[in-house]
């Protein structure tokens, strides 16, 4: 009985290689270029967002980023205009329907048709269950899955009449499992990846591809800009040490290399790095352990305090953060635009 089951496991798993095999091979987009193409990025302006224009850009790419605050954009135009890249940047509140129509019109008007539109732009709230208002899950949805959405629903009808474009929506390895203390996040971005992946099967015919881009922990500087609740300084020394260390991590530059390359090759999904690929697997494969061991992470953070206020990272920082532990990650703050200069340091 055990071989046989030994034996049907083995065959499951060989049918599964040869699956994802032989999809790669179908799906491979080889004759796709990223020169000429026009590539529209949200939350363009830092973190991420900044690090795939500036990819897109050295692969030929004319280039459009929008984000809420005109300082950070602008800062970010002129940073990308410097390289030699062929940039506009366009203040936009994507969750906003009527500003998303408003940034695409512009865009088409100065740039042309959008070829590739890179739904990059989020925001994260990190703290104990008990201290989430509903206002925080709102506020997550809002950005994580409606400005994923908005933006989509604008570009997706003239890809559809060309018969060609790119979709990338970066979602999260918090879309696959549910991460302690990021909840609102880990509910916005469960939303953000079914629709991913249920809109590639709706347009496959049309010859739109849809990448869905499952990121882990990455160097872009992010925990600087998000929120925190509770024992707010606790919550984001354990965030921001976690989000730079080198074997949890991943750099923004190989992030962005990572996506850019599956956008040409228009693959389904892209996971990374490896730690995010392992905590995938083993959430699919024994979904009940997993659970088991967040629990238990769940345990060790700092719990809910008596204030129930937010607070951004900036203003949340401790003897444990910045330190020689966020080393990694404070660089990227600077080199990704997520410090103003109005906070003493370059951006």
């Amino acid at each position: 009985m055990l071989r046989r089951k030994s034996d049907r496991r083995r065959l499951l798993l060989a049918a599964t290689l040869s699956a994802m095999w032989l999809a790669r091979s179908l799906n491979s987009g080889s004759g796709y270029r990223l020169r000429g193409k026009v590539v529209l990025i949200t939350g363009g302006s830092r973190g991420l967002g900044l690090a795939l224009a500036r990819e897109m850009a050295t692969r030929g790419a004319r280039i459009a980023i929008c984000g809420r605050d005109a300082d950070s954009l602008e800062r970010a135009r002129a940073s990308l205009a410097r390289a030699g890249a062929k940039v506009i940047a366009i203040p936009t509140d994507i969750t906003d329907s009527n500003s998303v129509r408003e940034l695409i019109e512009q865009v088409v008007a100065e740039l042309g048709p959008i070829d590739v539109l890179i739904n990059n732009a989020g925001v994260i709230e990190v703290g104990p269950v008990e201290t989430m208002a509903v206002g925080d899950y709102e506020e997550a949805m809002a950005t994580n899955f409606w400005g994923m959405l908005h933006p989509t629903l604008a570009v997706l009808p003239a890809m559809r009449r060309r018969r060609s474009g790119r979709i990338v929506n970066v979602t999260s390895i918090g879309g696959k499992l549910g991460i302690p203390h990021l909840l609102p996040y880990s509910a916005s971005k469960f939303a953000a990846l079914g629709f991913s992946q249920g809109l590639r099967t709706a347009v496959a015919a049309d010859g739109v591809r849809v990448v869905t881009v499952v990121p882990g922990l990455m160097r872009t500087g992010s925990p600087r800009n998000a929120v925190f609740r509770g024992q707010h300084r606790s919550e984001y020394a354990w965030f921001s040490i976690s989000d730079a260390l080198p074997g949890l991590s991943i750099s923004a530059e190989r992030a962005a290399r990572k996506i850019a390359d599956a956008c040409i090759r228009g693959d389904a999904e892209v996971l990374f790095p490896f730690t995010a690929r392992i905590a995938a697997l083993a959430n699919a494969v024994a979904p009940g352990v997993t659970t088991s061991i967040l629990s238990a992470v769940d345990r060790l953070l700092p719990g809910p305090a008596s204030r129930t206020g937010r607070s951004r990272g900036a203003h949340s920082q401790s003897w444990l953060s910045p330190s020689w532990l966020t080393s990694l990650g404070d660089r990227a703050a600077r080199k990704y635009n997520q410090i103003a200069p109005s906070e003493g340091e370059t951006a």
